[in-house]
């Protein structure tokens, strides 16, 4: 039998997995930003906005991820996304890959929610 106690995952720590889930996405979701820069540099003909907008979107996903203990990264990550998504406004690509983070980040969130799920009898 098992323990009533044991999560429905079978991890020791539900929660903690769904914290690392959120931090490793942010992280993911920082490099690919960076990785923009480059070019939106090259696409646009004055991209000192675009590039600006980027690197505090990279700062606070990198923010995030460090404090990825605390119960208010789940908003906040969304409102990150939709940052990310209003940054269609410099270029198309920024609000699509704004839209692919959105699903991920949608996909960590729902992952929580399972995991936090008390265990079926």
């Amino acid at each position: 039998m098992s323990d009533p106690a044991e999560s429905r995952s079978g991890l020791r720590n539900p929660a903690r997995a769904a914290r690392s889930l959120a931090a490793i996405a942010m992280v993911f979701e920082a490099l690919a930003l960076l990785m923009a820069i480059v070019p939106m540099r090259m696409l646009l003909d004055d991209a000192t906005l675009a590039t600006t907008a980027i690197l505090v979107l990279v700062a606070a996903c990198l923010l995030l991820a460090a404090t990825a203990g605390r119960p208010w990264i789940w908003p906040a990550g969304g409102a990150v996304q939709a940052a990310l998504i209003a940054c269609w406004a410099f270029h198309w690509s920024l609000g699509a890959a704004g839209l692919v983070f959105a699903l991920v980040w949608a996909y960590c969130w729902y992952v929580k929610h399972q995991l936090a799920r008390p265990p079926k009898r």
